[in-house]
Parts: structure tokens; sequence; C-alpha cells
């Protein structure tokens, strides 16, 4: 079982274990000896953070655990987290380090790690980490005199970012024209999210960007999209961004106020990409929790959808293993592997007023090329978890509503990672029909093991 490594890095209330100083330090001790291969040079890895009080808190611990052991430290300070993914290449660091909790509130803090390439580290490498961190092994390393690394502000990191992230559309394409509604969450894209839009030649309603340490992600961004929907009525303006506290992911809206989630977004470019034979394989590859309209959709089109684990890591697994160039989650967190190593919502922004401009057509236009079929989710608390193929009664069921759904529907059974619960997630085109299948499930489930 891991002690400190999540999903996503490390993550918790910050100044309580295990997002303390003194784990921080620690932290960064670990990855210095883990990142540093080759002793007879220097080695350098960059740290980012979002605009969480805490931050100032981790990046003094976690330089000083990486300086006590010869790294020398690159501080960019407040930078989206896919930033620190280019900017760990474009430096050519030996790693890049994220301080952000993403989209969780500003009193939560998380640590997470980029390698030289600007991917997430495999498992193999927190593992390594974590028994570097809990043995002591490395306790009495200590360099001394020039040995110590020292740590470095790099000024124009931002702008760095800035031009790479604008890189990502045709050359020569302005947004002149285009309003556009931006929520920064007032998080790490509140100076970059406008000011790109703004350098393109777009009018930009800029929200949410006076980030104080402790507002970042309260009642903004993209877990409260009809802020932006309301301020895109009002504005009159043809699109509506909003990002979460490290701009990784993001949810847009159209000119009439409608959200459009993530599944419709990668719709959208996927088609757009087939249709200019720039989608790989056409193939596009989503989670198991992206609707079934996604799918078809793609077959429609002569594409095909590739679905993988819930989280960004095994999307991208699956991307890197097939070669797909596409692929994301219905959150909003989206991956164009052209242009960047992990989910980046200015990136996707982006590359969503292109297609605008290119085809000129409006939001709603091109949203409506998928048609979201009903979902239903139900959660039945367990006392157990037990293989439900073993429990004959629940598999029969399963396997007859599967049947009966063919392939204009789908049903998947997943227990929680987190909570002591099975998932049932039925969609289908007939919302009535699917409830009843759900309901059947949720009632056999807790007559077996409720």
């Amino acid at each position: 079982m891991r002690k400190l490594f999540g999903t996503d890095g490390v993550r918790g209330v910050a100044n309580q274990d295990p997002m303390t100083s003194e784990m921080a330090l620690r932290i960064g001790r670990a990855a210095a000896h883990v990142f540093r291969e080759d002793t007879s040079r220097r080695h350098r890895i960059v740290i980012g953070k979002d605009t969480r009080l805490s931050g100032y808190m981790i990046e003094s611990g976690l330089t000083a655990g990486l300086c006590s052991m010869g790294i020398d430290v690159l501080l960019v300070g407040p930078v989206p987290t896919p930033g620190i993914a280019f900017l760990t290449r474009s430096l050519r660091a030996d790693a890049g380090v994220v301080i952000s909790a993403s989209h969780n509130p500003y009193e939560d803090n998380g640590i997470k790690f980029f390698g030289r390439d600007g991917f997430k580290l495999p498992d193999a490498v927190e593992a390594k980490m974590e028994e570097l961190i809990f043995s002591g092994a490395i306790d009495a390393i200590r360099p001394t005199a020039a040995e110590i690394g020292k740590a470095l502000r790099i000024d124009d990191a931002l702008g760095r970012y800035n031009e790479y992230v604008k890189s990502s559309i045709p050359r020569g394409m302005d947004l002149a024209g285009l309003r556009v509604v931006v929520d920064s969450a007032n998080g790490a894209a509140y100076k970059i999210g406008p000011r790109i839009l703004i350098e393109l030649g777009a009018e930009v309603i800029s929200l949410y960007d006076q980030p104080n340490g402790m507002n970042i992600n309260h009642g903004c961004g993209s877990l409260h999209p009809e802020t932006i929907s309301r301020a895109v009525i009002a504005n009159r303006a043809n699109l509506g961004i909003a990002y979460d506290g490290d701009a990784d992911r993001v949810i847009l809206c159209d000119e009439n106020g409608r959200v459009v989630d993530g599944d419709t977004v990668m719709a959208v470019c996927a088609l757009h990409m087939i249709r200019q034979g720039r989608l790989n394989h056409n193939t596009l590859v989503a989670t198991v929790m992206s609707n079934i309209g996604l799918e078809l959709t793609l077959r429609e089109a002569g594409g095909k959808m590739v679905r993988a684990g819930v989280g960004d890591r095994y999307v991208m697994e699956k991307m890197i293993e097939g070669g797909y160039n596409l692929g994301g989650e219905q959150s909003g967190h989206i991956i164009f592997l052209d242009h960047n190593t992990t989910g980046d919502g200015l990136i996707t922004a982006l590359q969503v007023l292109s297609i605008m401009k290119q085809e000129g057509r409006s939001l709603s236009d091109l949203a409506t090329c998928m048609r979201a079929y009903p979902q239903i989710l139900v959660n039945v608390r367990v006392r157990e978890r037990r293989d439900l193929a073993a429990l004959p009664p629940i598999a029969a069921r399963v396997k007859e509503i599967e049947g009966l759904l063919g392939d204009k529907g789908r049903l998947l059974i997943r227990y929680s990672g987190t909570e002591p619960k099975l998932r049932i997630m039925l969609e289908g085109e007939n919302e009535d029909e699917i409830t009843r299948y759900a309901n059947e499930l949720a009632e056999l489930v807790r007559k077996h093991l409720g």
C-alpha cells in the first residue's frame, strides 16, 4: 500500500501530515537522490506552484531538501501545471515539481512531479521515493561546501510558456472579432490565461484574476461553470472559459450560456482532426466514464474510441501504448500530445477557438456533432467487496441488461476506490428504461452485499 503518493502525487491539508514543510524537505531530498543519475554534473529541478497561501511554505521546504542534496533549483513562481511540464523540457531540467492541489479548496495543497521528458512519473519511481523517505537510507548523504545546491529564479518562465501555448494554433491566425469570458479561478492562470487571448486579438472579459492566497477555486473556476454561463450571456460573448486552480483542465460555455463539457470538446476536436487527417489512427482515448454518445459520434465519422481507467495518467498510458495523439476526460482534462505531455486547459481552449475561426462556426453549432445519451449513476453502500461474477443473480441480470442495451447503451459497475460503495452507471437512449435497470441492479446489490 502507498503511504504517501496517491493517483496524482501527494495531497492533503497544508501544514498537516503529509503536507508539512518537514515532509516537503524529505520529499525534496528523496527526489534529488532519484533524479541525480550522473554525479559528474550539476542537476537542476524546476519548481512551480499555484496561488495558495501555503505554497510559500511547501516551496521553501522542497527547495531546502533539493539543495541539501546538491541539486540546483529553478524557481518559476505561479505557473499552470502544464507549464511546468513544458518548462522542464525547455530548461533541460532533470525534473519538474508542481505545488498545487488542483481544484481543491485553498487549505489543501499537493506535490506532483514530472520527469525530464515532461511526463508524470511512473508508479515505480514514486514508490522508490517513498522507500527513501521512510527508510532513512539517505539521511547520511550530506554534501558540503561547493557541492550544496543553489536556488535561482527564472524571470521569463511565464513568457516562455505563453509563446509555446500560442504556437499550438496555426501560424498567422488571430482571434480578432471574438469576445471571450475567462474565469481563472484565482489560480495559476490568473495572468497568462487572459493575456494569451488578448495578445491573439480577442476581446477579453477577465473574471477571478485577483488571487489572495485564500480565494483559489472559491465559488469560481471549472467546478462552478454557472459563473461563466451568466457572464457570457450578460456580455454577449462568443465563448466562456473556466480553468481550475492549476489550469490543467477547462470547462467551456457556448454563446448561449450552455456548458460544454470535456466529452463534447473532445468530439469537436477529434472530428476536426479527422477531417484534416491529423488524428492518429483516427482514434480518441477517453475514460470509462465518458458518455457513449462520444463513442458513437466517433464511429459515425469513421473513427473509434478507446477507453482507459479514470485518471489522466491512465489516459496517457493508453495514448503512448497505441500511438494516439488525443485523449482526455469528461471533466475537461484533455491531452493534445502533439503539443504537450499532460492535460493543458490553455491549449485546449485555444484549439476550440482555432476550430471556430477555421470553420466559421459558433461553439453551439460545433457542439451539435455529439448527442449525449441519458446517464444514470446509482451508488450502493456495501459491507464487502466481492467479485460480482461470483454472485449468479447479479451476474445474470448484468448480462441480460447488456444484451438489451446492445450497442446503443452501456452498463458500468465498479467499486469506489475511496468509499465502501458500488457504483452502477447506465447509459441509453431511453432514460426511464435505464433508470429502471439501475434501480433493479441496486436492489440486487443491497440484497447480496448491503
